[in-house]
């Protein structure tokens, strides 16, 4: 018949006493392991944070990147205004805005307003466009054979590049940061396991004395638990601590440089929440899976 050892508050503090003596008790290894995972939630967590700004740039550029859509010369400018409607009609498409050549010619002239050569332009050289806003920034070479096959549109513009170097980076983001969470996951979960198993093979005397006098395997396995739940806990601390300070530095070398002024940063107030909340809940299951890895095999004593 199986023991059953009901855990009451006493216990409890004597398995955390317990846990945080093995912690110290084998520093090294602890320090190792702690270390180990620190370093693995600052990868996981840099990727993923990079994936996460790569989504906003691409938020930001689906609302600010405009392509423009070109009228052909021969329509007049009513006739131009006309096109709106089959503007609209093409998929992806979120907004347009009409831009007449007058309009065109004083915002050329507004960039260059220092310069007279600039100021007397006759607007004939410009031509009525539209500025076109996309639902999804993805589907911009698709959007762009679209409105280029409108009847009216000579021309568009549209920075293909971009949007897809930007889209490159977020997929490769995201696959890197998946591939590295489970890596890296594994290779924190054995180290801790490890360390485990050494404080294990320390006091295997002691844990035999332990069930040969009616101590319950869950008695013996909860000490041991809650070192690994420390150790996940403090790693958890440290890393979202060195995370923070990284991220910071980044953010304040990306705003203050002019060439990444098109890249969308997210204040780091606006996701501490969900940084601090990933890194605890990645280093408690790695702290304890750890232990539980450990743990299994050697109370068969």
């Amino acid at each position: 018949m199986r023991k059953v050892h009901n855990v009451n508050s006493h216990d409890i503090r004597y398995f955390f006493v317990e846990g945080l003596s093995s912690m110290f008790t084998h520093g090294f290894m602890s320090f190792a392991a702690i270390g180990i995972t620190v370093a693995c939630l600052l990868i996981m967590g840099t990727f993923s944070l990079v994936a996460v700004n790569a989504n906003a740039t691409l938020a930001k550029l689906e609302q600010e990147n405009q392509v423009l859509a070109f009228v052909d010369e021969s329509l007049t400018e009513q006739q131009a205004r006309n096109l709106e409607r089959k503007l609209l009609q093409v998929d992806n498409v979120a907004s347009v805005e009409f831009i007449s050549r007058e309009e065109a010619k004083d915002a050329y002239v507004a960039q260059y307003e220092d310069d007279p050569l600039f100021q007397t332009l006759d607007p004939a050289i410009f031509r009525h466009r539209f500025v076109v806003n996309l639902v999804d920034l993805s589907l911009m070479r698709e959007t762009k054979a679209a409105l280029e096959r409108v009847d009216g549109i000579a021309d568009v513009n549209a920075y293909e590049e971009l949007s897809d170097g930007f889209i490159t980076l977020r997929n490769i983001a995201a696959v890197i940061s998946m591939a590295l969470i489970a890596v890296l996951f594994l290779v924190s979960v054995f180290i801790i396991a490890n360390t485990i198993k050494l404080t294990f093979f320390d006091r295997r005397e002691e844990i035999a004395i332990m069930k040969m006098v009616g101590a319950t395997d869950s008695f013996i396995r909860w000490p041991f638990v809650c070192e690994g739940f420390l150790m996940g806990v403090l790693a958890a601390l440290i890393a979202f601590l060195l995370q923070w300070g990284l991220y910071s530095a980044i953010t304040s070398g990306v705003s203050g440089n002019d060439i990444f002024a098109i890249i969308q940063i997210v204040p780091f107030s606006q996701i501490w929440g969900a940084v601090a909340l990933t890194f605890l809940g990645a280093g408690v299951v790695i702290g304890v899976g750890g232990s539980l890895s450990a743990i299994r095999q050697y109370l068969k004593v």
